[in-house]
């Protein structure tokens, strides 16, 4: 499955959300909302966001270990 995290630089709750994914050896596709206007509107105030690309369900901030191993099971 396919996953990304929807972030930006110097975000320290997409830094958190980074550690959670590498806590459950889970890789994700990481894309700077910053570098698309759609990006940054859709999620500027939401992130970070995780989204399986398989079912384009989304995980938002804030979520814990538990909740993100729930989301990619």
């Amino acid at each position: 499955m396919k996953l990304v995290l929807y972030s930006t630089s110097h975000c320290h709750l997409c830094e958190q959300a980074e550690v959670l994914l590498a806590q459950i050896g889970v890789e994700a596709e990481h894309v700077d909302i910053v570098e698309d206007d759609a990006l940054l509107e859709s999620y500027g105030t939401r992130i970070p966001v995780v989204k399986r690309m398989d079912d384009g369900s989304e995980l938002g901030w804030p979520f814990d270990i538990e909740a993100l191993r729930r989301f990619i099971a």
